[in-house]
């Protein structure tokens, strides 16, 4: 037994070749023991605290423990066997990327972390659902560049030439960006709608000749259903090119509204018109004490009154015209103030008698 372990393989004695694999197999188990203590008792222990940032720590490192245990052992039990001096640096170079792969992996795990314990609650608690949609994508591209710069600093460690890697990349990113030029606009459209919060879900809103409330806002798009009841896609880069009146903001709906009486109103009757147009707007409480009512002008075939008033916001726009013009008929016919229509004079001439 003794013979066979001092038997040399590989400039390395069997004995030597045992204590590295032995070194490379307790890091292993340690790994796995690191890992098992955190997810089943350090866990529970962070979960009775008041703090997040416990939980965080934790849920970071538990599972990528293992894979640093793992490397550091196999780094340390081929660090003491007597190998080629190319082995030796093929080998280092090797455990440092390891080593930096793992460390991204960690800062991906945390960037991960944080999203879910802080930027997730915000965006459920806001009121519209673009920022549901906008955070996964951010999340991912995030985790994705993280891992792009890992890779790459692994490589450069480990002694490749990342320049024609970052050449390619540039000339890859130019092309993606071209082809996806549409698209990258309609997102930053998307941001845009985010942060400036032009209108949220439900809003009435006109825009590009279209009138109508916001179903869905999209990274891509957003949906309006218009008054006629069709839903209209427009895209988000429409958004940041053309003006948006939002009609929900309002502070009041503004009516204009031209009464003619005929042209046998008297004068008297024309003031009681306007007072009664007065007293109409006064007692409706849907509507704002500004009220413009005047005797305007002579028209063709009739004296025009022009009457304004203010609808509050929150109030029904069509149902409260409607009450105001069914109160201004009932008044005004039991008033004797008669509304005028077009009409025509023919004054007929007699011809000549015929010799």
């Amino acid at each position: 037994m003794t013979d066979f372990l001092a038997k040399e393989y590989y400039g390395n004695t069997v004995t030597q070749w045992l204590i590295s694999l032995s070194i490379i197999v307790l890091a292993i188990v340690v790994g796995k023991t690191l890992y098992w203590f955190f997810s089943k008792v350090a866990r529970k222990l962070t979960e009775k605290t008041t703090t997040k940032f416990d939980d965080i720590v934790i849920d970071m490192i538990e599972e990528p423990i293992v894979v640093v245990a793992t490397v550091f052992g196999i780094w340390l039990g081929l660090k003491r066997l007597t190998l080629a001096d190319q082995v030796h640096i093929w080998i280092g170079h090797a455990m440092e990327g390891a080593m930096i792969l793992a460390i991204t992996w960690l800062i991906v795990r945390l960037f991960d972390s944080m999203v879910r314990e802080f930027l997730l609650p915000l965006a459920e608690k806001s009121e519209t659902d673009l920022d549901d949609q906008l955070l996964p994508i951010v999340r991912r591209g995030m985790k994705t560049v993280i891992w792009a710069l890992g890779i790459i600093v692994a490589l450069d460690n480990a002694g490749h030439d990342i320049t024609a890697v970052i050449a390619g990349l540039g000339i890859g990113g130019l092309a993606l960006a071209m082809a996806a030029k549409d698209t990258v606009s309609n997102i930053f459209g998307g941001f845009t709608i985010f942060t400036d919060r032009p209108f949220t879900l439900g809003d009435r809103i006109r825009i590009g000749g279209f009138d109508g409330n916001i179903k869905e806002i999209g990274l891509r798009s957003t949906r309006l259903q218009t008054l006629a009841g069709t839903i209209v896609t427009i895209p988000n880069a429409k958004f940041a090119d053309n003006p948006v009146e939002n009609v929900s903001l309002e502070p009041s709906r503004k009516i204009v509204s031209k009464l003619g009486l005929t042209y046998d109103t008297t004068p008297e009757q024309m003031q009681e018109a306007i007072e009664t147009l007065e007293k109409i707007a006064a007692a409706n409480e849907n509507l704002e004490e500004n009220v413009v009512c005047a005797f305007t002008e002579f028209g063709d075939f009739s004296m025009n009154i022009l009457f304004i008033y203010y609808i509050k916001s929150g109030a029904a726009i069509a149902g409260t015209q409607g009450e105001v013009n069914l109160e201004i008929l009932k008044q005004f016919n039991a008033k004797g103030l008669e509304f005028a229509f077009p009409t025509q004079t023919i004054l007929h001439q007699a011809l000549p008698a015929a010799e």
